[in-house]
């Protein structure tokens, strides 16, 4: 074996939060989008929404898909105990996703205004749920859930606490700002305009909930900062997510877009990174720490971990490259067609 079982651990939980990195990254615009679909004027600018995403919205969820798979099989123990406990929250989590995929499918297949309407509710609604569930899990996992013995001994109204509740909305603020920004690079003219106006006010709330949830957390979650004493290298990420985020406003006054996009993608990039930090060497945080489940109690064999690292080499350039293509090839403006939605 050319690594030692702790180091594949570490390898996986690091390849995890790449993961999940790349799907708060993408998926977080497309969702943004649905969050903001119901503040557009008029069924043109809808189907612009819709189209903007068009090409890239079911490859960038294949990346949660990918998390998904890689935690079972890297993680089963953490993996069984996540699942059972947030069971209820998960099938409303596939329900959104599964109700926001089929109304972008399903939105234009009549020119009646009322079918429309639902669908553009289902959407949006899809999508603004989804996102505040993503922001409770995380909330809850920075918090810590009732665990003895490796099982959830909670209920899912347990899970929705006032930390996790905070972390929601603040995830809906997030993808809702870094959808608009994106929505500005795709579109033009009037509703492009209008998007313009979005991105402020988008700014200003994210901004608003930021610093809200970055006071709560020091004040109720003192272990997040805990590895922070043993790696004080980590500030710099704090100090980088901090510059990342006030040169949003600052590109976005100065007319780059392009920036902004980068600035908030960087943002997201970086809040990952911090919640992993804080979370490490644990897998599922425990309100109790002696019950918390780490990467190395929680893991599978050293041979499933190192069979699926040579998996995760051979495979992920492939990943990598058919995504840059596919953003490559849908590059520029929104234009609508004989076969857009």
């Amino acid at each position: 074996m050319w690594f030692a079982y702790e180091t594949l651990c570490v390898i996986w939980f690091v390849l995890l939060g790449i993961l999940l990195t790349g799907y708060a990254v993408l998926d977080g615009f497309d969702l943004g989008v649905g969050i903001l679909h119901l503040t557009t004027r008029d069924d043109r600018e809808r189907r612009i929404l819709l189209n903007s995403i068009g090409p890239v919205w079911d490859g960038n969820e294949v990346w949660l898909v990918t998390f998904g798979g890689a935690m079972l099989a890297a993680f089963p123990n953490a993996y069984a105990t996540i699942f059972s406990g947030f069971y209820t929250a998960f099938m409303l989590l596939l329900f959104a996703l599964i109700f926001r995929a089929v109304s972008i499918e399903f939105r234009s297949k009549t020119q009646s205004a009322i079918w429309r309407r639902v669908w553009d509710i289902g959407f949006s609604v899809g999508s603004t749920l989804a996102t505040f569930l993503f922001g409770v899990a995380v909330g809850n996992a920075m918090i810590g859930i009732p665990i003895t013995n490796m099982e959830f001994t909670g209920n899912f109204w347990g899970l929705l606490r006032p930390y996790p509740l905070l972390v929601g909305v603040f995830a809906v603020a997030l993808f809702a700002m870094h959808g608009a920004i994106y929505l500005y690079l795709k579109t033009e003219g009037k509703l492009q305009e209008h998007v313009h106006s979005w991105m402020w006010r988008g700014f200003g709330i994210f901004l608003v909930l930021y610093m809200l949830t970055t006071i709560y957390t020091l004040a109720a979650v003192p272990a997040a900062v805990r590895n922070f004493q043993d790696h004080a290298w980590a500030w710099i990420v704090v100090v980088l997510n901090v510059l990342a985020i006030a040169n949003i406003p600052r590109s976005i006054y100065h007319q780059k877009p392009l920036q902004a996009f980068v600035s908030s993608a960087l943002t997201i990039v970086g809040f990952i990174f911090l919640f992993s930090i804080a979370l490490y060497p644990n897998m599922v945080t425990a309100v109790d720490p002696a019950e918390s489940m780490t990467i190395f109690n929680s893991a599978s064999s050293a041979k499933t971990l190192f069979i699926m690292l040579i998996i995760a080499a051979l495979g992920m350039p492939f990943v990598l490259a058919y995504t840059a293509v596919i953003y490559w090839v849908f590059r520029g403006k929104v234009q609508l067609g004989e076969h857009s939605y």
